[in-house]
């Protein structure tokens, strides 16, 4: 899961503000006389609030067409794949995936890596491939593989029979690549042949050709198991067998009754599966294994083929995540070495990444934090190395490079730890930073694969994210997505009681400058007011940003609480020596700057101390157990969903890179662990949970609430029957957050509301 934040979590917190003003391109919205509440019921309906919602945006190869999945209007999760004729100036609907739906229930194969990508509840297109000559687009659809044209018309890839997993266009556009029955398979663009398996088929049904393992998929952001080389003629493939991988018996536990699945499940300190990679011709002949090591106890980082297909580069990284190794691979023999290696701080991890670019000249761009700071650097074809970015900020995202113009494009914090900014430099100066985006915004970029146009998504206090196209200079040409909160606009009704976010800095125990964000309802002189505090406190996320932070923390101030959020110890973009302070400590640093948050908030003068509540999800739910142990009386109610409480039940690759592996230092899992102080808690819990979870399953819940029944410590809980780590949708959204203020309500620590 690399525990990134829940969609709905994110949606809770998605960054606040940074200025009171109605920020650029919005348009002012006359004020009705009585503005209409935001309510629960309204931030989880249709339309979305936060206007469209484009994803996916692609510039064709060719660079005249963009195209993007959009939601509707009248069902916030179903996209249909639109286009834009930058020749033409419009627009026109693709694909409509509810014309075009098949109505077939997707695979548990297919269900299982939406979970991984984090899109279970999205409908209708959730990916799109174009083709080489610019003229079609591979859009799976409920099972279905289609070819669609600019032309309007629509044909299903002949052989298909559904349940196709990453289906991709080779780089030529000639040839199809999907994995179906744990094989790759291999068809003609054209649909003049049928498809055929290049795998060997595998008598052990643990045996996968051309998928991501488990860990893969959920830890190290790597979802694909195959990489066709440039000419089409060769692939790399994946081969894992999970037959040493335990088994646990997961219950899905639903309305209607009650489904167990046998899960090859990678628990900390136990096997992972046993991986290798293998080179073959597009039908399937000359295979060759490459050669990962004598070490087999390793991770599949990264597969990439240099552009002139002469060289594979595999990224391996040790099982204890300290230790990766760049190799080349002769991609006719399989046999590689080692072309540099990046070594993690003391007590801390190398952090696997995907900010890099292999340049036609043999050099590379690269992302290293090895300076303490997430910084690009370039290495020459011998050998040596050139930092190209320097200082106390993080660059988050290799953006894009023009070889052409020798210019890299990227995304960081130079600016504002707060409000990412996108940049360029001159390889040949790099010291001279350019700035391309507005400081008045939070900002991201994609751009095409020749560094040409950069696709811009920003947002700000009072304005929704929207999308532009711009140059390489950062000068827009046209707008994606506006999203201009006009008087047509969603959220329309809602701006004259819109509640902008303030921020400041709280010191930590040892001094560090802790970051938070508050929003606060029209303050009544001399009244005190309830805090609904949110937390994350994990590695590799952020709480607090300025930009547009969502409806539903608008709709908790509209019920008379201070919002509140505070970046802990532990958490991204301030550098290794920030969040290495959980290295085999995970539940004390977060828990002592959260700590000091809402002992800060008790002094404030607006503030109710006796009415401070804390909410965590996943990491945030296992944050808001370890804090009212370590801590009773300091929250006065606390809500904990989906929370891990013993480490040993989740996945090797994640746990073990923050907490070594258990049978080497249990001590340092059985200090980790939620469910050794639960005698200490004294304030009221909440304990949310679904009942299907394949994340952090639901086994986790059951262990706190056996133990919390067994020393007759009262807590409160609410089950989803059938919900994944995911609980959400329309109403039973609505439903989740109105049980958790009813139960602050009942508690002491709501607003009555």
């Amino acid at each position: 899961m690399q525990f990134r934040l829940h969609l709905l979590a994110t949606a809770l917190v998605c960054a606040p503000v940074l200025a009171h003003a109605a920020p650029a391109g919005t348009a002012p919205v006359t004020a009705p006389s009585a503005a209409p509440v935001l309510t629960l019921e309204r931030v989880f309906a249709s339309p979305s609030l936060n206007g469209p919602t484009p994803r996916g945006v692609q510039l064709s190869p060719d660079g005249r067409y963009l195209t993007l999945l959009k939601n509707r209007a009248d069902d916030r999760e179903r996209f249909d794949l639109w286009g834009f004729d930058r020749k033409t100036g419009k627009w026109s609907m693709l694909v409509d995936s509810l014309k075009l739906s098949s109505g077939r229930v997707l695979s548990e194969a297919e269900k299982m890596q939406r979970e991984r990508q984090r899109i279970g509840d999205l409908k209708g297109i959730v990916s799109y491939d174009w083709a080489s000559d610019s003229k079609t687009v591979l859009v799976p659809l409920d099972g279905d593989l289609l070819l669609a044209g600019l032309d309007g018309k629509v044909r299903k890839i002949a052989g298909t029979t559904g349940g196709e997993l990453n289906p991709r266009l080779g780089p030529q556009g000639d040839t199809l690549a999907f994995v179906r029955d744990r094989r790759l398979w291999i068809a003609p663009a054209d649909g003049k042949a049928p498809p055929r398996a290049i795998t060997p088929e595998e008598s052990a049904e643990t045996v996968h050709w051309g998928e991501a393992e488990f860990v893969a998929q959920e830890e190290l952001n790597r979802m694909s198991g195959f990489w066709w080389a440039p000419d089409e003629k060769r692939l790399a493939v994946e081969r894992f067998d999970e037959a040493a991988v335990g088994v646990v018996t997961r219950a899905a536990i639903g309305a209607d009754g009650t489904r167990t699945y046998d899960q090859r499940y990678p628990a900390a300190g136990g096997a992972n599966a046993d991986v290798s990679l293998w080179l073959m011709d597009a039908d399937g002949g000359h295979r060759v294994q490459v050669d990962l090591g004598a070490d087999k106890d390793i991770y599949l980082g990264r597969v990439d083929w240099a552009s002139d297909g002469k060289t594979l580069y595999v990224q391996r990284l040790d099982r204890a995540q300290t230790r990766l190794d760049m190799l080349a691979v002769d991609p006719a023999t399989g046999a590689s070495h080692v072309l540099f290696t990046e070594q993690a701080h003391e007590k801390s991890w190398i952090n696997l990444s995907s900010n890099y670019r292999f340049l036609d000249d043999g050099s590379l761009i690269w992302w290293s934090e090895r300076d303490g700071f997430g910084h690009l650097y370039r290495r020459f074809k011998d050998g040596r190395w050139q930092q190209l970015t320097k200082g106390d900020w993080v660059v988050t995202d290799l953006v894009g490079v023009d070889q052409k113009t020798g210019r890299v494009y990227f995304a960081g914090t130079r600016d504002d730890v707060l409000a990412g900014q996108v940049y360029a430099l001159s390889l040949t100066a790099p010291d001279k930073i350019a700035r391309l985006t507005d400081l008045a915004f939070d900002n991201k970029a994609s751009m095409d694969g020749k560094g040409q146009a950069l696709i811009v998504t920003r947002s700000a206090d009072a304005q929704p994210p929207q999308s532009y196209l711009a140059d390489a200079h950062g000068k827009r040409l046209a707008w994606i997505e506006e999203n201009k909160v006009d008087a047509a606009h969603a959220y329309a009704p809602y701006l004259a009681a819109h509640r902008p976010a303030t921020f400041g800095t709280i010191a930590a125990a040892d001094g560090t400058p802790l970051h938070y964000m508050m929003i606060t309802p029209p303050m009544v002189p001399g009244k005190r007011y309830p805090v609904f505090t949110y937390h994350y406190g994990g590695p590799t996320a952020n709480v607090v940003h300025k930009g547009w932070q969502g409806a539903l923390a608008q709709a908790i101030v509209a019920k008379g609480y201070i919002y509140f959020a505070l970046d802990n110890r532990g958490s991204e973009n301030r550098g290794v020596d920030f969040g290495s302070k959980i290295w085999h400590a995970m539940g004390t640093v977060e828990v002592e700057d959260q700590l000091a948050g809402a002992q800060w908030l008790k002094t404030q003068p607006y503030v109710d101390p006796a009415r401070v509540s804390t909410f965590g999800w996943s990491y945030g739910g296992y944050m808001t157990v370890k804090m009212l142990e370590a801590h009773p009386g300091v929250w006065a109610a606390g809500i904990a969903v989906a929370p891990v409480t013993k480490w040993e039940l989740y996945d090797t690759a994640y746990t073990e890179r923050y907490l070594g592996n258990p049978k080497q230092v249990p001590e340092v899992y059985k200090a980790a662990g939620a469910l050794e102080q639960t005698g200490q808690i004294r304030d009221p819990l909440l304990l949310v949970h679904g009942m299907a979870d394949d994340n952090v399953v639901f086994e986790n819940s059951t262990a706190l609430i056996a133990k919390m029944q067994g020393e007759a410590i009262p807590f409160e809980m609410m089950l989803y029957p059938g919900y994944t780590h995911r609980i959400s949708g329309p109403k039973v959204s609505q439903h989740l957050y109105e049980t958790m203020f009813r139960f602050l309500d009942r508690n002491g620590a709501g607003s009555g509301k």
